[in-house]
């Protein structure tokens, strides 16, 4: 006999209330996708020094059109709020202070994937592409 396990969706709303009640700590390494809480994979050595040499190419040429955001989260739908390593985004005059990035505001996201690759090809990227985010780069 088969045991059928129920899992538990939640909306972005629901995490962030998680965050405030401190059921997650705001340090933890989790993002929501498909309304589930993930564990991120702890950031290594080559994966950082890969996302600060492709932040700083990108600052380099790109700072005064577009803000790059690294490792921080975008705001897909109400149950996906997952964190690319690289967001190139829309700039605005606050700096995204009253609410996430959502995907019009996004030109490119990029995951670097020296642990995770077959996560993302099969789950991240189709999120992206669902969510109308036209440019992904997985590096």
């Amino acid at each position: 006999m088969s045991v059928q396990l129920l899992r538990r969706l939640f909306t972005v709303d629901q995490y962030y209330k998680m965050l405030e009640a401190g059921v997650l700590k705001e340090n933890e390494r989790v993002e929501l996708i498909r309304g589930e809480i993930v564990k991120m994979s702890p950031i290594g050595i080559h994966h950082a020094a890969c996302v600060d040499r492709i932040n700083e190419l990108f600052f380099l040429r790109l700072a005064k059109t577009v803000t790059v955001r690294i490792q921080n989260p975008v705001r897909l739908n109400d149950n996906s709020e997952p964190e690319p390593d690289i967001a190139l985004l829309q700039r605005r005059p606050d700096f995204y202070r009253t609410q996430h990035p959502q995907p019009e505001d996004v030109f490119l996201l990029i995951e670097v994937s020296d642990t995770t690759v077959k996560y993302d090809q099969e789950v991240k990227i189709p999120l992206y592409a669902e969510n109308n985010i036209v440019e992904v780069w997985l590096v």
